[in-house]
């Protein structure tokens, strides 16, 4: 009898672990998908901030975009910078990757 129980013991731990390993690699390749359906590009423009909201407007069409995640351009309201990120046209939002300040940035944002 005690040796059933470890059995069935055994048995549901093992399924239990395979549950979970499933649920979470279905997490990731949604995020693989995400992330797929927009690309990372190399922008340009200027951050703005309006209250608590910071976008981003782009250099080439002045197109002004929603940060997903604001607090990576936080510290740069008001700054030419450069963005690496992933573009959700369907969101008219971005997911910034990284930022780099342009050259003449302190010139152009210490004459605002």
């Amino acid at each position: 009898m005690k040796k059933l129980l470890m059995v069935t013991l055994a048995l549901c731990i093992a399924l239990s672990v395979a549950a979970v390993a499933q649920e979470d690699a279905g997490k990731s390749d949604a995020g693989k998908m995400a992330t797929a359906s927009a690309p990372l590009k190399t922008l340009k423009g200027t951050v703005k901030s309006e209250g608590d909201k910071i976008s981003f407007v782009n250099d080439a069409d002045q197109k002004s975009w929603d940060v997903m995640n604001p607090e990576t351009l936080k510290d740069h309201v008001g700054h030419h910078v450069q963005v690496k990120a992933h573009v959700y046209e369907d969101k008219n939002s971005i997911h910034v990757m990284g930022v780099k300040m342009l050259k003449g940035a302190k010139e152009k944002s210490a004459s605002m």
